[in-house]
Formats: structure tokens, C-alpha cells, sequence
């Protein structure tokens, strides 16, 4: 089928869409291989995690990756970080949520969906009772892809943190419903929490402080809590331990 627009009034042939898009993968190591020559991010780990991460993804386990975000540009510095770490082995099969008005630019959208994105309609821009629908399709949808084999990459916060870049904004229970409709389908996912820091000069999501940034990957996280706000809780932690990891790398 051929792209539909991305709209909220459009929200159903939106995720009909995206339940079964795939990208080239070649065209996508490309990609990710481009963005790590031009961003260079300096990737460290929690102890031992670099290995536990590489036995996990060969083998075969799904993630779910949580950041934090700052900047506009953090996508590109996952992407240049993945393919400089382990996370190299999932390029092409891994689903990147993004919020919808990405996709409005028809350029940019060819981006996003070479690099496996799905898009978010978000309430802070539609409202919240007028994205509970397509929130809830969203996703299953995101869970049913964890299903099929695809690791999920998320920025949690929901917005770029304008504020104190080193403390993470609140955490909803939106990653708490996907991890819990996986396992409703059969997959448990590890969670992996990956800080990002720009250093502390670095100030709002435009800074042009993008290159050779900080990149912290925690140790994967097995065995999350059954309930939603329980995973959400579970994030905020392992989230803010990887982002203190990245700000004192930096």
C-alpha cells in the first residue's frame, strides 16, 4: 500500500501502515553508518553490559530501548551510537517512535521510515482525549512488532527537557503498556536504558552542541514488573542511572 498521510483524523490507515512497514536494510546500515561519521558520539557502558548486550541480541532477544531527551537532534546520535555498539546487529529491525509532525515534511518522512520509525500522536499537541484512540492502536501495534521479532527504541519523556538536562522529566505508563501487551503476545523484552549528554554547555533541544557526544549504555534490564506504572517506575531508575553515566563521561 502506498504512504498515507500522517494525521490524526488519519490515525487507522496511519498504523496499518506501520504494522508491516519494512525498510531496506542496507539502505539503513548505510544511513546509520553515515550519522556515526558525521555526530561521533563516544559510547561507554556499565560494567560488563557490552557483552551481556551482544550475547542477548545474539540470541535473538527483543528490547525495548529507553533515552532520555534533550535535543532535536538526539535521534541521529541513537542512530550514530547503535551502529558503533552492539545495536549494529538490529539496524533494520528495530521501530524508533517519533512524533507525528516529523513526518509532515515529505523528505524527512522518507528518512523516518528508512530508519524504521513509527509515528506519535501526542496529546500536548492534539489534546488528550482526541489521541486516546490512535495512543491505544499505536501501541498494540508497537507490541505486536516487539512479537515479530523487532526491538522498539523510545524517548520516554515524551519532549525535549528544557530544563535540567542532567535529571529526567516524569516517565508516564505509555512504555509500561507496550512492555505489557508484549507479554500479552508472548515476548518478554529486555529493557535497555541509553543516556545521552551534550556536556554542560549544551543548553535547550536546539544547542548545536550535537557532535561527539556522551553515550552511556546501561546494563540490560530483564524480568520487568508485570504492571504498567511498575515498568514506567522501573524505567525512571535505570533511565536516570544511565543518564548520570553519560553526564559524568562527558
Amino acid at each position: 500500500m502506498g504512504r498515507p498521510e500522517v494525521s490524526l483524523e488519519n490515525y487507522d490507515e496511519v498504523y496499518k501502515f506501520y504494522r508491516d512497514h519494512q525498510q531496506k536494510r542496507l539502505m539503513a546500515k548505510l544511513a546509520y553508518a553515515s550519522l556515526y561519521a558525521k555526530y561521533r558520539p563516544r559510547v561507554r557502558y556499565a560494567e560488563g553490559a557490552e557483552a551481556r548486550l551482544d550475547a542477548l541480541l545474539k540470541s535473538g532477544t527483543v528490547l525495548i530501548i529507553a533515552v532520555n531527551h534533550v535535543t532535536h537532534s538526539d535521534q541521529y546520535t541513537l542512530a550514530a551510537a547503535a551502529w558503533k555498539s552492539p545495536l549494529r546487529r538490529v539496524i533494520g529491525r528495530t521501530r524508533v517512535l517519533a512524533k507525528d509532525e516529523l513526518f509532515v515534511d515529505p523528505d524527512l518522512r522518507k528518512k523516518l521510515d528508512m530508519m524504521g520509525s513509527i509515528p506519535v500522536f501526542r496529546s500536548k499537541n492534539h489534546g488528550l482525549r482526541a489521541v486516546a484512540d490512535a495512543g491505544r492502536l499505536m501501541m498494540d501495534i508497537s507490541a505486536e512488532r516487539l512479537s515479530r521479532g523487532d526491538s522498539l527504541a523510545i524517548f520516554p519523556e515524551g519532549t525535549c527537557n528544557e530544563e535540567d538536562q542532567t535529571r529526567l522529566q516524569s516517565i508516564n505508563s505509555g512504555i509500561g503498556h507496550i512492555a505489557k501487551r508484549a507479554a500479552g503476545r508472548g515476548v518478554s523484552p529486555v529493557l535497555l536504558s541509553i543516556g545521552i549528554s551534550y556536556g554542560p554547555d549544551a543548553h535547550g533541544p536546539d544547542t548545536e552542541n550535537v557532535k561527539s557526544a556522551s553515550v552511556y549504555i546501561g546494563q540490560p534490564f530483564p524480568d520487568l514488573p508485570a504492571k504498567p506504572m511498575d515498568i514506567a517506575h522501573a524505567v525512571q531508575k535505570d533511565l536516570q542511572s544511565a543518564v548520570d553515566g553519560a553526564v559524568a563521561s562527558y
